[in-house]
C-alpha cells in the first residue's frame, strides 16, 4: 500500500466515480478551527447544536467551580445543518476515510445517526478511528520515507439508511481483479449466508464486473458492498480490517486456501468467499475494546509490563497504608 493509493481511497475522489452505485452524500470542507478543536485533548465539550445552545461542563479546581465554554462555530454549523436537512435530518457521518465506528457507544442512542452538528462532535471526539484519519492517514504505507501528501480534510454526511448486518460484505480487489470476499460483520452468524452462498457471491462478482473493475484510480483496493449497493472504498493494505482473511494471505503471489472454520468457496476463476458458518465462530466484536481505557485493557491482556508492575508497586502501597492506618487506630484505642 503507497500513500498514493491511500489518497485515491478518501471519500471525496472515489464517490464522483460511484455516486450512482452508493449512498447519497454530501461532502463538506473541515476548517481547520474544527480540525484543531477535534484533536484537542482537554476536557471533551460540545457545541454546534441546531438550536445553538451550549453544553457546558464544570472542572472543580482547589473547590472552586469553573465553566468551561465549548467552542462555537456557526457558519460552519450553518452549513452542516443545510447538509443534514438536504439529506432527510438523519446522517452517518464520516472523515475523509474513516467513520466513528468505534464511538457509537458514548451516543445516547449507540448508533452513528446524527440530527446536529452536537451529534457529530459527541462521536468524533470520542474516536480513536477519527484521530487516526486526522493525525496519520499513512500509517503501515509502504513509501514511509517519501514526503506526505498534503490532505484537505473533509466531512461526509451521508443519508442515514437502515444496512442490514447480515447483508454486507467486504470484498478486495488485487491488480483489477476480484479475489476475496468476507462477511462484513464476522463476529455473529447470519444462517440465510450459507443458503444463498452462491447467489451472493454472483450477484458481487456481477456488480464487480459490470460498474467497479477499471473504474477505480487504483488496481489494488478494498471495498464494501452490501448486495448492489458500494458502501465504502479503503486502501490494500494493513490499515484495513483483512477480517476473514489474513493480510499475508492477500498480498502473496499464491492462491487463497481452504478455511475449515469459516465458510470458504474458492472457484478456478472466481473469488474465495468467506463467511460465518454457525454459532460455535461467534466473537465478540473488535469496536469493544475501545469501550474501556486502554491501560485496562493493557492490564487485563498483560501487553505492557511497566503498566502491570506500576500496578503492583500501587496496590502494594495501598495495602501499607490501611495496614498502618488500622496501626493508628489500634493505638489510639489503646490510649483512650
Amino acid at each position: 500500500m503507497k500513500k498514493e493509493q491511500v489518497v485515491n481511497c478518501q471519500f471525496s475522489v472515489w464517490y464522483p466515480i460511484f455516486k450512482k452505485h452508493t449512498i447519497k452524500s454530501l461532502i463538506l470542507p473541515l476548517p481547520q478551527n474544527v480540525i484543531d478543536y477535534l484533536l484537542d485533548d482537554g476536557t471533551l465539550v460540545v457545541s454546534g447544536g441546531d438550536n445553538n445552545n451550549q453544553q457546558n461542563q464544570t472542572n472543580n479546581s482547589d473547590s472552586e467551580e469553573e465553566d468551561v465554554q465549548a467552542p462555537e462555530f456557526p457558519e460552519f454549523n450553518s452549513k452542516v445543518l443545510e447538509a443534514i436537512n438536504t439529506l432527510g435530518g438523519c446522517v452517518f457521518p464520516k472523515l475523509n476515510w474513516s467513520a466513528p465506528r468505534d464511538a457509537n457507544w458514548i451516543a445516547l442512542n449507540s448508533s452513528l445517526q446524527c440530527q446536529s452538528l452536537s451529534d457529530i462532535f459527541l462521536l468524533f471526539k470520542s474516536s480513536d478511528f477519527i484521530t487516526h484519519d486526522l493525525t496519520q492517514p499513512f500509517l503501515h504505507s509502504s513509501d514511509e520515507d517519501s514526503p506526505n501528501p498534503a490532505i484537505n480534510y473533509e466531512l461526509v454526511l451521508r443519508k442515514w439508511s437502515e444496512l442490514l448486518p447480515g447483508g454486507e460484505f467486504r470484498c478486495f480487489i488485487k491488480e483489477n481483479k476480484l479475489i476475496g470476499i468476507s462477511q462484513r460483520d464476522y463476529t455473529q452468524y447470519y444462517h440465510h449466508i450459507s443458503k444463498q452462498e452462491a447467489q451472493i457471491c454472483h450477484s458481487i462478482q456481477e456488480f464487480f464486473s459490470q460498474h467497479v473493475q477499471y473504474q477505480f484510480l487504483d488496481e489494488d483496493c478494498e471495498w464494501d458492498s452490501g448486495k448492489v449497493w458500494l458502501i465504502d472504498l479503503n486502501p490494500f493494505g494493513e490499515v484495513t480490517d483483512s477480517l476473514l482473511f489474513t493480510w499475508e494471505e492477500l498480498t502473496s503471489g499464491n492462491s487463497l486456501s481452504a478455511n475449515q472454520e469459516q465458510g470458504d468457496t474458492a472457484q478456478q476463476e472466481g473469488p474465495v468467499f468467506r463467511y460465518t458458518t454457525s454459532d460455535v465462530t461467534v466473537q465478540p466484536s473488535p469496536c469493544l475494546s475501545y469501550r474501556i481505557p486502554r491501560d485496562f485493557v493493557d492490564l487485563s491482556t498483560g501487553e505492557d509490563a511497566y503498566k502491570l508492575i506500576d500496578f503492583l508497586k500501587l496496590v502494594r502501597m495501598t495495602k501499607k497504608r490501611q495496614q498502618e492506618d488500622s496501626e493508628e487506630e489500634v493505638e489510639e484505642e489503646v490510649r483512650q
